[in-house]
């Protein structure tokens, strides 16, 4: 492990963002962001409460109900989403140095995260709303004595409530989208990342977009059960745990609004016997470890055939311990930190409790001597099929290994699971589409896995409602209206 350089000085806001306009809290209380690395300060932020909420929703009906940008033109949203495409572009070695001090992502990957990835997605989405297809014209009627047009309209005002493990990346979808629609919206980041969204904010003003288009309120988990629950909010779309998302569905339905739910996995890998080994932990060394294994997509579980299960769990052990972990401010750092104590506890006492259980840990399963929360790379085998670090997401740097005995038995394994986000099959190309095909999840990858953004992206069972990523994505802040003749 290497050591931490210093955090950067601390940076401090002190305003949210509502109509256009910095403007003060209705609270003194902050958020004061610890940084993963050596527990210095960060920064601070306003810890939003219920009044900052309500301004930042009026302002962003006001600008839907009265302001221009819904009635303007696709094309004329899509001018606008390439000006914010190209000041965020400005500010975005910056923003990801931001990013890297706020959680403790590795700079090698905050910088495409924050400075590539949502850049990509503004500017496709604008290509998206260039499409002919917001209305559809003269489509005949049944009947055969008219025809309609199908129109897709904004729904109003989208509650976008992200998360902090890929926080830039995480809003461009959803804000790219939204914005390409026509609706207006109200930004919740997790308190976690809550300086760096305010790039947004510096943006819009940058390039005079309208007023209440963008809106920014930083808070806790009680910031969004307010967002959540205010009655000028048309559609809620959020990223996190299955938990919150459970309770946002619930608050959805209450009020009949439409919700889009991206949230856990407890993803499988399948090694096949037919695997290219070598080929398959190139992938394996990201699907399981990027980002310290704080990604809802992670590969959590590999299952390998009994007949190369020493192979693989050898090899296994061998890239746990080759990991680079430390200094995220350092180019060759591979993994950070956890992102807090409160994940560094999580993942400690599940991994405490699998061993207390009977499981082996074969490598890891422990800190690593720093200030900071710093957890070893970690391998574990021998769980018991329904236990708690097979079933549950641990978001952190920790797989477990199963063995199986033929195809039928790895996609029993791989489906006994209440989440169903991802995963991927390692094996010859003949085989593998049909393995696929039979893993009940939202998307899985063949020989790797890397989620293509122009396929739409989401999950089965606990992992969520809806779908993501794709020109489909812009579906989900629209309402369809038929105008017969």
């Amino acid at each position: 492990m290497t050591t931490a350089t210093t955090t950067p000085r601390s940076v401090s806001r002190d305003s949210i963002f509502a109509g256009g306009e910095w403007v003060s809290p209705s609270t003194t209380a902050e958020i004061i962001l610890e940084s993963p690395v050596d527990l210095s300060e960060v920064g601070r932020a306003p810890d939003a409460i219920a009044a900052d909420v309500d301004r930042a929703v009026r302002a962003a009906r006001e600008a839907f109900d009265h302001g221009p940008w819904g009635r303007m033109s696709p094309a004329e949203r899509a001018d606008w989403l390439d000006k914010l495409a190209d000041e965020m572009e400005r500010r975005g070695l910056d923003t990801a140095e931001l990013i890297t001090a706020e959680i403790g992502q590795p700079i090698s990957v905050s910088r495409p995260w924050a400075s590539v990835r949502p850049i990509t997605h503004l500017r496709y989405y604008a290509k998206v709303a260039r499409r002919p297809d917001f209305e559809e014209e003269e489509r005949p009627n049944i009947h055969g004595d008219g025809n309609s047009i199908i129109r897709r309209e904004p729904l109003g005002v989208a509650a976008l409530i992200v998360p902090w493990n890929h926080p830039q990346a995480s809003l461009t979808l959803k804000l790219g989208p939204a914005l390409a629609a026509g609706c207006t919206v109200v930004i919740k980041p997790a308190a976690e990342t809550a300086l760096d969204v305010f790039a947004f904010a510096e943006a819009s003003l940058a390039i005079g977009m309208p007023p209440g288009v963008i809106n920014i309120v930083p808070g806790g988990r009680e910031t969004g059960q307010a967002l959540v629950a205010h009655p000028g909010i048309d559609k809620i779309s959020f990223t996190g745990s299955a938990d919150a998302g459970r309770q946002i569905a619930s608050a959805g339905g209450q009020r009949l609004i439409p919700v889009t739910l991206e949230l856990g996995g407890k993803s499988a890998a399948i090694v096949l016997e037919s695997a290219d080994l070598d080929k398959a932990f190139t992938s394996l060394r990201h699907a399981i470890f990027d980002n310290s294994g704080q990604i809802c997509a992670m590969m959590s579980r590999v299952l390998a055939p009994a007949s190369m299960y020493d192979e693989v769990r050898d090899r296994l052990v061998a890239l746990a311990g080759d990991l680079k972990v430390g200094d995220p401010h350092d180019e060759s750092t591979e993994l950070g930190p956890l992102v807090s104590g409160r994940i560094h506890e999580r993942v400690s006492g599940m991994v405490d409790r699998a061993r207390a259980a009977g499981a082996q840990v074969l490598t890891g399963g422990q800190s690593l001597p720093s200030t900071g929360y710093f957890y070893a790379p970690t391998v574990i085998t021998g769980a018991a099929e329904d236990s708690e670090i097979v079933q549950e997401e641990i978001f952190g740097p920790v797989v477990t290994l199963m063995s199986y005995n033929g195809v039928d038995d790895a996609v029993r394994i791989a489906n006994d699971s209440h989440y169903g986000l991802a995963g991927a099959v390692y094996g010859a190309e003949d085989e593998i589409v049909g393995v696929a095909r039979r893993i009940r999840t939202g998307s899985i990858g063949l020989n790797g896995y890397r989620p293509d953004f122009n396929t739409p992206y989401g999950g089965y069972k606990d992992s969520g409602l809806g779908r993501e990523f794709g020109a489909e994505a812009v579906r989900n802040f629209q309402e369809v209206k038929s105008i017969w003749r």
